[in-house]
């Protein structure tokens, strides 16, 4: 009998596929870069069809890769949260573009909607903010603005990414595919209510959802379906949204427990148990993980721009040949020179929500060289993490320690400014890809190859630890330079 997992994880800017064994050895990847799409400045958009196409043929390598499908036991989806897919329910084939979570077209919608005083109930029944970031409103612009989706009536179908991969894997020619999302990606539509885990008839009507289009909510392990483009008969087993996924990933199983995840953007999650936390400082509520009906809950704070900051700067700027360039660099220079870098490319998060704000480079005189640019991209990921420690240790969930992952932690001088910064330990897999270990886990549990997420949990393995080293004098004057800049920026945006 195989014992094979198979993890689909479709993020941002890529989608890969990986074959893991049960203690967590990655046997084979394959990946495809995904097109980005900037029709307007603030929007962002993905063609659903490339990224199903692209998918499919990462899957099918990965899957040769080891033997054929009869050598996988089951698969596991993990996937860029809030980007909303709208497909045909008869044809398969989308309707429009996918709106992707960066998009902020909405920006309007949401400030109309806060500013008639609809915030504070749409965060008590979704733990969320009114932000264009949530799917929500993204749905009721498309319903609105793209005649097409409301002339397909009941054949219209919409979900975020795994939904649209899940549909995609089990349609065949004599029947359509599965509707369903897990309840991961269902919390970051803010059209759940959380504390029961169903659609929230209220908040469908407020942002002009069509509820009928909307998918089945699932638990984030269990078998699904199968699919049976790949030979054999394979179970989907498992399913969560990237930072969820990461979260498990990072066996971040116990309240307290705190991951972040420096990817295209930048996510920090607490585990918090079984019931809702309530954030009086801007964070989020969100699922962490449904099992058997029971939801399990995370406080959450989300960077938008991370690792993308770095793209733009090697893509857009030129500024740097390759992203692996800017541990060099930032080595290369004693301090930033009293250059502070906001990366708000597309607004700022947590804890400040300013989805207009603008990006700066600040503090600039003729002493400056690239590599203080550069550094001050990278030290600003650890600043934009101690905003978060604050607001969380605010919210009475102070962080002990943190575990990091993503692409971006790969860069040892990131990963140390990190732990001086904060003031704490910080933890780095050997193995980074914790997004698709976690969702390994997951469909590892719903297959059976494990009886629960603690026992899936060996697959982590082993760990660096960075300690802070800092004096404190040094972190205060970083700190205040950077509360100067970033004030400067919101002060802006609020103008």
């Amino acid at each position: 009998m195989s014992d094979l997992i198979l993890v689909i994880d479709e993020g941002t800017t890529s989608t890969r596929a990986m074959v893991f064994d049960p203690s967590g050895t990655c046997l084979a990847t394959h990946a495809a870069e995904l097109t980005q799409h900037y029709p307007q400045p603030g929007w962002v958009e993905h063609d659903a069809a490339e990224i199903w196409e692209r998918t499919l043929a990462v899957t099918q390598r990965a899957i040769d890769a080891v033997g054929g499908g009869e050598k996988i036991a089951a698969i596991g989806i993990t996937n860029q949260r809030e980007t909303v897919v709208f497909w045909d329910k008869t044809t398969g084939e989308p309707l429009a573009p996918a709106i992707v979570w960066q998009d902020r077209r909405t920006a309007s919608i949401c400030r109309d909607l806060k500013d008639a005083g609809n915030e504070g109930a749409v965060q008590a029944k979704t733990g969320l903010l009114l932000d264009p970031y949530f799917s929500g409103s993204k749905i009721g612009w498309a319903m609105a603005n793209w005649p097409q989706l409301a002339e397909a009536g009941d054949r219209l179908a919409i979900g975020t990414v795994e939904s649209w991969l899940v549909w995609k894997l089990t349609a065949n020619e004599n029947r359509g595919g599965l509707h369903i999302t897990d309840a991961t990606n269902a919390s970051r539509t803010a059209l759940m209510a959380i504390g029961s885990g169903g659609w929230d008839d209220g908040l469908i009507d407020l942002f002009g959802a069509p509820a009928r289009a909307l998918p089945e909510i699932v638990d984030c392990a269990g078998r699904y379906g199968e699919t049976t483009l790949f030979g054999a008969a394979i179970p989907i087993c498992g399913m969560a949204g990237d930072q969820q996924a990461a979260t498990i990933g990072q066996s971040c199983l116990a309240p307290g427990q705190t991951k972040a995840t420096f990817g295209t953007g930048a996510f920090i999650l607490t585990q918090a148990g079984s019931t809702p936390p309530l954030s009086r400082h801007r964070l989020l509520s969100t699922v962490a993980w449904q099992l058997g009906g029971k939801r399990a809950y995370a406080l959450e704070g989300s960077v938008f721009v991370a690792g993308s900051l770095i793209k733009w700067l090697r893509d857009s700027v030129g500024l740097i040949g390759t992203a692996a360039e800017t541990e060099a660099l930032a080595r290369s220079v004693a301090d930033n020179g009293g250059v502070y870098l906001v990366p708000a490319l597309s607004g700022l998060g947590a804890p400040w929500w300013q989805p207009e704000a603008r990006a700066s480079i600040s503090g600039l005189s003729f002493t400056n060289t690239r590599a203080h640019i550069v550094r001050a991209a990278l030290e600003a990921m650890a600043h934009q993490a101690h905003d978060l420690k604050t607001a969380f240790a605010a919210d009475g969930v102070d962080w002990a320690s943190l575990r990091i992952d993503g692409g971006m932690v790969a860069n040892n001088w990131m990963a140390q400014d990190m732990a001086d910064i904060l003031g704490i330990t910080v933890e780095r897999p050997a193995f980074a890809e914790t997004t698709a270990l976690g969702a390994a886990m997951l469909a590892g549990v719903g297959s059976g190859l494990f009886s629960g997420l603690e026992e899936a949990s060996a697959m982590r393995g082993a760990v660096e630890v960075f300690e802070p080293g800092m004096d404190g004098d040094t972190r205060e004057a970083r700190l205040a330079g950077w509360q100067r800049a970033v004030e400067s920026v919101v002060g802006l945006a609020g103008a």
